[in-house]
């Protein structure tokens, strides 16, 4: 497969599993009538970041496998891809914000380790994965928040 197969192949997985996952968890009224802290954003802010997010994280997950598509660091981008995915089910759908948290913080988790993992070998990649580490965290507190206001 050529390089920019594989680009297009990550941004559309990323791209397309985004929407897709955001459109069949889209929050309903469940969520809207939670109690939510003072710094939960407006929904409308959710659909730009998460967009830019994703392709970010595509070209890392792209460089990483153009660099070796069996790396520690490829399977560590997979990891991080699942658990984004299964974030949004787990909250909005099955109504369960304290197993989202897990969810989260396991992501959290592996986010940290990926950067650390390829911030010597591909500091590119790592910078990459910085905005979505800072909205994972603020992610996290907000499903922290949610959890114990409920």
């Amino acid at each position: 497969m050529s390089n920019w197969s594989i680009r297009i192949a990550f941004l559309a997985l990323m791209l397309g599993g985004g929407i897709l996952i955001g459109t069949l968890t889209a929050p309903g009224d469940w969520y809207a009538q939670l109690s939510k802290p003072a710094f939960n954003p407006p929904n409308w802010i959710f659909g730009p970041v998460w967009t830019a997010l994703y392709v970010l994280i595509a070209t890392a997950g792209w460089r990483q496998f153009e660099a070796d598509r069996s790396s520690t660091t490829m399977k560590l981008w997979w990891a991080q891809m699942g658990l984004n995915f299964l974030w949004s089910p787990t909250f909005f759908v099955l109504q369960m914000p304290w197993l989202a948290l897990l969810v989260i913080v396991a992501l959290l988790a592996v986010i940290v380790v990926f950067i650390s993992e390829v911030r010597h070998t591909d500091r590119f990649s790592a910078l990459a994965f910085l905005p979505y580490l800072a909205w994972v965290a603020f992610a996290t507190a907000l499903n922290l928040s949610i959890a114990i206001l409920n």
